[in-house]
């Protein structure tokens, strides 16, 4: 028998027998329970209720209502408190916190049931407790680091004394989430059981905690105390950590090497003063602008998710899908298909084609069975849902097909016509092409409203964003489908109107316009590299292309410069020109601006080659002695912010949130600048502007746009302030 105590709109308390009490989460009208502002107060109050009963009370059960425990804080919500002072935002923490301890401090023993997942607050709440239980599948952790932040609700304190410090140093540092298997082995949790027996699990180990069969108050007092380490312990733990975490995530991203720091003094501390000293250097971390910049990545994703939502309220069932070339692309979108169970049929030309594609499939799948991400009976599975074929008759079942032909535009309408003629009335069909026009290609299509651009990136198992291209015909259920199929293969989509490039490359070509400029005046192209992975990027721009395909870069550029000759073409041969004509096509032929060599796993390693420089020699125009490291960020980054505020004022995407989640996620702009849009607002638009001017006898494509003028009249930014 239950009696219910209260019910909010987030928590409910219910007696249950022989004076125990379940407080269970689940909050209303949302999928997922998450701490926003209603559930810390009803926890406050609730908390108040179960202190108010003291010995009467036998023990709690922390239960939730939903398929998963809590997520985490609600960053749309709190993400105000960021705003605030760093006083202030610690004085919040220091509420929260004082709750949190009140539970722990409790005159009966605490149990949690876990299931689904328990990430950042949603799991520093379980930490207070005595014994945590968890669902098998559950996955749990502590990922603040990756919004640049680190936990601050007790976090750093209870974890460290729960699982030491040097586990708790990884697991924060890290950011990862864990199995519950895995947490059982930390000592994270406490024990896993099958889902359907949690609930009596969780009673049955509170039981045997209220009967004095488990020391439940020694569990509790530990995490009061500071932590048992000696000098000579404490700085083999922290100083270690120190190196290797400064070593992985560099200058950039500050939050894990604080989080070591506060660990670290906190460790000497009581319980309430380690918490008081991981809250204010909480609040100093998130007013990094590392912080502001992550966790607006954050928000972007979560913004283009519910966009994501709301199209598939107008798709189609895919139940099957088809791939159209069994290249590097083709079996790349094939592969990421039948991994997230929708079979897929590969087609080709030949017998030869389409087992070079099957082996590539096989090759990725080999590695993640030897990472045990998977078992080799889901691995035959997997291959078993790829369907390699010649004919088109094949096709006729499928939901969805995707073009991933070489990239020429003729060959491309040739052979969408004949898959149109192939497959069913309403099959949506897409392009994988990276600049030509979708409205173009919809011309040879008797069908056009049901075709639309479907852009991924290379390599396609581990770019997460795909760019959902909207020709002029293209129907609002051609783009919801397609936006579904790429949602199901676990990539991102945002949605973009047609024009030469679309959003990424009409974006990506000014910066390499920036670049062979760069290299016209005479800046060594190696300099510019370090100058640009210093700012921030994975690799620099002369690596990119080698990466990319010189060949491809030359076409693609060409492209782009006939759609926008007054700001993408060059004045005579550039850098890029002279690569193509020497066959220098990047690593695909080992030879770029660098060259290559495979390593023991064949993965090509650069190296640097004179003869490069002599290559260059005819483009090159001047000695670049007076360039700056300054100048050369500017040259690069301000070509690429002026056509992405283009893009936004022509409506080719539609805010600046999904423009610099593209950049980001297609072509891994530093994270910790949030996008070009972030870092302009951070830098200031009209300092910017004023910048641009500096630069205009470069050409056209150093004119700020528009918008970006009118915001640095009105001392506006790209982001509104709320």
């Amino acid at each position: 028998m239950s009696s219910t105590i209260s019910s909010g709109q987030a928590i409910t308390l219910k007696e249950v027998d022989g004076g125990f009490v379940e407080l269970t989460f689940d909050l209303k009208d949302e999928s997922v329970n998450k701490f926003n502002a209603v559930t810390l107060h009803e926890l406050k109050d609730a908390v108040a209720k179960l202190k108010a009963r003291g010995t009467g009370l036998r023990g709690l059960l922390i239960t939730s209502g939903k398929d998963a425990f809590i997520a985490g804080a609600d960053i749309t919500e709190f993400g105000a408190h960021f705003k605030n002072t760093e006083e202030a935002l610690a004085e919040w923490l220091g509420g929260v916190n004082a709750t949190f301890s009140a539970l722990e401090d409790l005159a009966a023993p605490t149990v949690v049931a876990l299931k689904g997942f328990a990430l950042g607050g949603g799991f520093e709440l379980p930490l207070t407790a005595a014994y945590r239980v968890a669902a098998e599948g559950t996955k749990v952790g502590l990922p603040e680091t990756k919004l640049g932040i680190y936990p601050g609700w007790g976090g750093t304190v209870r974890l460290s004394r729960l699982i030491g410090a040097d586990n708790a140093i990884e697991w924060i540092a890290g950011g990862k989430n864990y199995s519950a298997d895995d947490a059982l082995k930390y000592g994270a949790v406490d024990a896993v059981v099958p889902g359907d027996k949690l609930r009596d699990a969780a009673l049955a180990m509170l039981k045997d905690a209220a009967d004095g069969k488990l020391d439940w108050r020694a569990r509790q007092e530990t995490k009061r105390q500071p932590l048992k380490l000696n000098a000579v312990e404490s700085t083999m733990v922290f100083e270690g950590a120190k190196a290797f975490v400064a070593a992985q995530a560099g200058p950039n991203y500050p939050a894990p090497l604080e989080a070591i720091d506060v660990i670290a003094k906190g460790a000497r501390l009581t319980r309430d003063e380690a918490l008081k000293l991981e809250a204010r250097g909480f609040a100093k971390v998130a007013k990094t602008p590392a912080a502001a910049s992550l966790v607006s990545i954050f928000l972007a994703d979560q913004y283009v998710k519910k966009v994501a939502k709301k199209h598939a309220k107008q798709a189609r069932p895919v139940k099957s899908a088809a791939v159209l070339g069994a290249g590097i692309m083709g079996g790349g979108i094939s592969f990421v298909s039948a991994t997230s169970k929708i079979p897929v049929f590969m087609k080709d030309i030949n017998d030869k084609a389409l087992e070079l594609g099957m082996t590539e499939a096989v090759k990725l799948l080999d590695k993640q069975v030897s990472r045990g991400k998977l078992t080799p009976a889901k691995m035959a599975a997997v291959v078993a849902s790829i369907h390699p074929t010649l004919n088109y008759t094949e096709l006729k079942h499928a939901d969805i097909v995707v073009e991933a032909v070489t990239e020429n535009e003729k060959v491309k309408r040739a052979v969408l016509k004949d898959v149109e003629d192939s497959v069913g009335h309403d099959t949506i069909i897409t392009s994988n092409t990276s600049t030509i026009s979708i409205t173009g290609l919809a011309e040879a299509l008797s069908r056009p409203q049901n075709f639309c651009g479907m852009h991924f990136f290379n390599p396609v198992p581990k770019m997460p964003l795909v760019e959902i291209i909207r020709g002029k015909k293209s129907s609002d259920e051609a783009i919801a489908t397609t936006v579904a199929y790429a949602t199901a293969m676990g990539k991102t989509p945002v949605v973009v109107n047609d024009c030469p490039g679309f959003y990424i490359n009409r974006v990506l070509f000014p910066y390499f316009g920036g670049f062979i400029r760069l290299l016209r005046d005479g800046v060594d192209f190696q300099k510019i590299d370090k100058v640009m992975t210093k700012f921030g990027w994975p690799m620099g721009p002369a690596y990119l292309l080698d990466v990319v395909g010189i060949d491809t870069a030359h076409h693609a550029n060409a492209v782009m410069a006939a759609a926008y000759p007054d700001r993408m073409s060059f004045d005579g041969r550039s850098a890029i020109d002279v690569m193509f004509d020497g066959n220098r096509y990047g690593q695909k032929n080992l030879r770029g601006f660098f060259v290559y060599a495979p390593d023991k796993k064949g993965i090509p390693q650069k190296a640097e080659d004179k003869t490069t420089y002599e290559l260059l020699k005819p483009v090159v125009k001047g000695n670049g002695s007076d360039v700056s490291d300054e100048e050369i960020v500017d040259r690069m980054m301000l070509p690429m912010l002026i056509e992405s505020a283009r893009c936004l004022e022509e409506k080719i995407i539609d805010s600046p949130a999904e423009a610099d989640l593209s950049l980001v996620y297609g072509l891994g702009f530093p994270p910790f600048r949030g996008g070009v849009h972030r870092w302009a607002d951070q830098v200031g638009v009209a300092e910017l502007v004023k910048r641009a001017e500096k630069y205009a006898k470069h050409g056209k494509m150093y004119e700020p746009s528009s918008l970006m003028l009118s915001l640095a009249k009105s001392g506006k930014k790209f982001y509104p302030e709320t």
